[in-house]
């Protein structure tokens, strides 16, 4: 039997995905070691990822808001929510109730300090939760997101299919993930700076020496473009589109059910 050319790259992107973890050498699973670095790093994430981004991801979390407004949502899921930026965001739609789940209780713990500052307790609930295995009944939210996370799901067709299974039918479901430019010189520009500017940066600033180097070995190796619309077609959602950003370092990606 033939294999269409795009499924080998999936298959080999699918491999290389899951052995990419933060910390070489240890025993433990892709998930405890997301789970410790982001704990680790979380005091220095929002800081190092603004001079990381150059400070672009607002507008790229802007961009995201926008797409989950035209749903008119109710409720939402913000999946690997971290310190809480994009359900803060999303505070700007029609939503009554925002839910932020993360594996990262030290990451949860910034971003409710942030809540109580901007006086959102009541609107957001942070929930800690594994993205693979949701504690929610089926059918449960209007949209969910999930920003700069999904490339860290230690099986990424499970938790996606967790997804469509909270989600309602014709619900709203945005990804906004990092990708790898196609064209030059934006696509060698992306590669000297993921592989040589990124890391250096985390070796300076972070404690965790390994964390941003993960950061950008895991972005290189994860399907993007139509690549991952076809898995998402896969798992059944529908209406799958992506929408490259800034000459493609990142894209947002909507789907339905």
């Amino acid at each position: 039997m033939l294999i269409a050319p795009d499924m080998v790259y999936i298959c080999l992107k699918f491999n290389n995905l899951s052995k990419v973890k933060p910390y070489k050498g240890s025993e433990l699973g892709k998930k405890e070691q997301v789970t410790h670095m982001f704990d680790t790093i979380s005091k220095e994430y929002d800081g190092l990822n603004r001079v990381i981004s150059f400070g672009i991801d607002v507008k790229w979390r802007k961009n995201v808001v926008a797409l989950v407004k035209t749903s008119q949502p109710s409720r939402i899921l913000d999946i690997a929510t971290g310190t809480g930026d994009l359900a803060i965001a999303l505070t700007d739609t029609s939503a009554h109730k925002i839910v932020g789940l993360d594996i990262s209780q030290g990451m949860m713990d910034i971003g409710k300090k942030k809540l109580k500052e901007k006086h959102l307790e009541d609107k957001i609930e942070f929930v800690l939760g594994d993205s693979e295995n949701l504690p929610f009944e089926a059918n449960s939210f209007d949209a969910i997101t999930v920003a700069f996370g999904i490339r860290n799901f230690e099986n990424l067709e499970q938790g996606l299919s967790e997804i469509k299974r909270v989600l309602k039918p014709n619900g709203i479901f945005v990804i906004l993930e990092t990708s790898v430019p196609s064209k030059a010189p934006y696509k060698q520009g992306y590669a000297f700076y993921t592989k040589n500017i990124l890391p250096l940066i985390g070796k300076l600033f972070s404690k965790d020496k390994s964390a941003y180097g993960y950061l950008s070995e895991s972005a290189s190796v994860f399907p993007h473009g139509e690549n991952l619309n076809n898995i998402l077609r896969k798992i059944g959602f529908i209406d799958v589109k992506h929408f490259p950003q800034t000459f493609g370092v990142a894209t947002i990606y909507s789907a339905s059910k």
